[in-house]
């Protein structure tokens, strides 16, 4: 009989070196259009080291050709969802909620849709059906579309629960409106009610990728991810995104961000905001 494997030491991760980081760079540029500077060494060998050791791997080269084997696209995801930023919070950038208010209430009695393009974990999309529901009526056809390319923030989207921690910015009124409070095991945590989580439908998007069946928009929001990528990638990304919004319509930025130079068919209306004619 052959003798029992003996389980081997686990050996210290070597440190992600330059050429090591410069495959991961031009991999989660094809994939995701993110385009990392060489100051992001450290971030991409601290995001990564930790599945290494989960997976008792030696090298971040080792993990490299794990990811691009072609035999493991859900490891690939995780490396996407590692390696992408997910910072958001309820009613960031208040303006812009403002004026979705006042474009909803204008807006007539048609079916009004809304798509949070980079939604992360969720609260942009569930801050603009706050809005709409107080805007219209939690009874009125209006969809809110909320899209990441994570799915590991997505998921935590669609359960629409969160830490109390995360409430800061969301007007009290709203709060007691349309959230519930955890209570026993679930004390510190909020959840987003049922009648607004109806009007939510999120899926993943991969925005330099074809686009899915995304709904036709009357707006929507890109915003605080485009620093993420180069001028042709932004440009492409735009284009792709204003295929899906109607003449008319809206599409909004962060407040660091621009189109100008990226997009010749969506005019501004105000900072950061823009018309499709």
């Amino acid at each position: 009989m052959p003798e029992a494997a003996v389980p081997q030491p686990f050996r210290e991760i070597g440190a992600l070196t330059a050429r090591e980081f410069a495959l991961f760079r031009d991999l989660i540029y094809s994939l995701a259009g993110i385009a990392l500077s060489d100051g992001k060494q450290v971030l991409v060998s601290g995001r990564l080291m930790r599945r290494l050791k989960e997976l008792r791997l030696t090298s971040y080269g080792d993990y490299y050709r794990l990811v691009t084997s072609g035999q493991h696209a859900d490891e690939q995801q995780r490396m996407v969802d590692l390696l992408t930023t997910n910072e958001t919070y309820f009613f960031r950038e208040p303006k812009h909620f403002d004026f979705l208010a006042q474009v909803a209430a204008e807006h007539g009695k048609r079916p009004f849709q809304v798509w949070s393009a980079a939604s992360s974990s969720g609260e942009e999309a569930y801050t603009m059906a706050m809005v709409l529901a107080e805007t219209l009526g939690l009874d009125a056809p209006w969809r809110i579309f909320g899209s990441d390319i994570s799915r590991q923030v997505l998921a935590r989207a669609e359960r629409g629960h969160y830490s109390l921690d995360r409430t800061d910015g969301i007007p009290p009124g709203l709060l007691r409106k349309y959230c519930l409070k955890g209570v026993r095991s679930q004390a510190g945590t909020f959840m987003i009610g049922r009648e607004l989580r109806e009007h939510v439908t999120f899926r993943p998007v991969n925005l330099i990728a074809p686009l899915p069946d995304v709904p036709t928009c009357d707006v929507i929001f890109l915003r605080n991810v485009m620093i993420y990528f180069d001028l042709e990638t932004k440009r492409q990304v735009v284009a792709n995104l204003a295929s899906r919004l109607r003449p008319g319509g809206h599409f909004i930025v962060g407040h660091s961000e621009t189109l100008n130079g990226i997009s010749e068919t969506l005019k501004s209306v105000a900072p950061t905001i823009y018309r499709k004619p």
